[in-house]
């Protein structure tokens, strides 16, 4: 069975996705959808697809068996809505949009409709992350700390908070979707940012710099994530979460998971692709509707947004803000 697949968007992550589903056997990309056609006929020619600079158009004249939408986050809404009314399931990189409420509109279409998605939290497909998963469901987890510190991405929407929602939104939040992902959900947030320097340096920024969120989970364990993106070029920035428990502390990284008890030391490296296998585990379900193979679906990203954007509001409003269902 040929799998005939749109991708909307035209980036770094549209070309990764891109060049995973152009060495899958039986899947052939159909159709790419650019803010210009020059930008879509650009990508498509090496994918011997169609370009469209027009959504509806792109869906009226295709018969897509589903959609990979890569955007930035102020950009959804039309997007998902159109592919629901049509019934084609889609994979969204992350983040779900800038804030709350647009998701959960969507979700509950989805809900309506029981359409299959994916989301792009491919720390969840790591194998290193499921060992950690593993590792930690048989213990009292204490506390966790994480980070994800760099420089800021050049891109104009990236550095404008109505664009990007800001670096907890657009980045960390795949620090956060680790957490919820072995650790179990946040009930509790509370939040501080800054803009500290980057506001100095260029032109546009509105996003705060530097950030420290605060969380306790519902089983009773409290952490900590940071973020930055002050870093010059240059500097090698880091992402990454611990746990501390009364056996150990087990260090995560993209690279690597790090255990340490007393009885030593071990380094567990990060050898397969993620991005792959949440390719895999989508296309999967679109060729055989089993969907347990797919760790973030929309609902479940949904639950992390929410972390996300209530650390947006502690920090602005200086509140401590209580995590309920988002589809309640």
């Amino acid at each position: 069975m040929m799998l005939h697949i749109g991708i909307i968007g035209t980036g770094w992550f549209s070309k990764v996705h891109a060049d995973l589903l152009q060495e899958t056997e039986d899947v052939k990309i159909q159709a790419i959808l650019g803010t210009s056609l020059e930008k879509a006929q650009a990508m498509a020619v090496k994918y011997e697809a169609n370009p469209y600079e027009d959504l509806h158009t792109m869906l009226e004249q295709e018969k897509l068996d589903a959609v990979y939408i890569c955007v930035p986050p102020m950009a959804h809404g039309e997007i998902e809505f159109a592919l629901i009314e049509r019934g084609i399931p889609f994979f969204v990189e992350k983040p779900l949009a800038v804030d709350l409420e647009l998701p959960m509109q969507i979700e509950a279409a989805i809900r309506e409709k029981g359409l299959l998605t994916a989301v792009g939290y491919h720390f969840r497909y790591q194998e290193n992350a499921e060992k950690l998963k593993q590792a930690l469901a048989g213990q009292t987890i204490g506390m966790a700390s994480g980070c994800w510190n760099g420089g800021m991405p050049g891109v104009a929407w990236w550095r404008d908070l109505e664009g990007s929602g800001g670096q907890f939104i657009e980045q960390t939040t795949h620090i956060v979707d680790l957490l919820r992902y072995v650790a179990g959900e946040v009930s509790e947030v509370q939040a501080m940012y800054a803009g500290r320097s980057m506001h100095k340096l260029h032109e546009g920024v509105t996003v705060p710099d530097v950030g420290t969120v605060n969380l306790k989970l519902q089983n009773g364990a409290v952490a900590n994530i940071m973020n930055t993106c002050i870093l010059p070029e240059g500097v090698a920035g880091r992402s990454g979460l611990t746990f501390y428990t009364a056996e150990g502390i087990w260090e995560w990284n993209p690279e690597q998971l790090t255990i340490s008890t007393a009885e030593g030391e071990q380094t567990i490296a990060g050898e397969n692709n993620p991005y792959q296998r949440e390719n895999e585990a989508f296309l999967h379900a679109l060729r055989t509707g089993d969907r347990s193979l797919i760790r973030s679906d929309y609902q479940d990203a949904l639950r992390t947004q929410a972390v996300t954007v209530a650390a947006l509001q502690s920090a602005r409003y200086g509140d401590r803000l209580f995590i309920s269902e988002p589809t309640d």
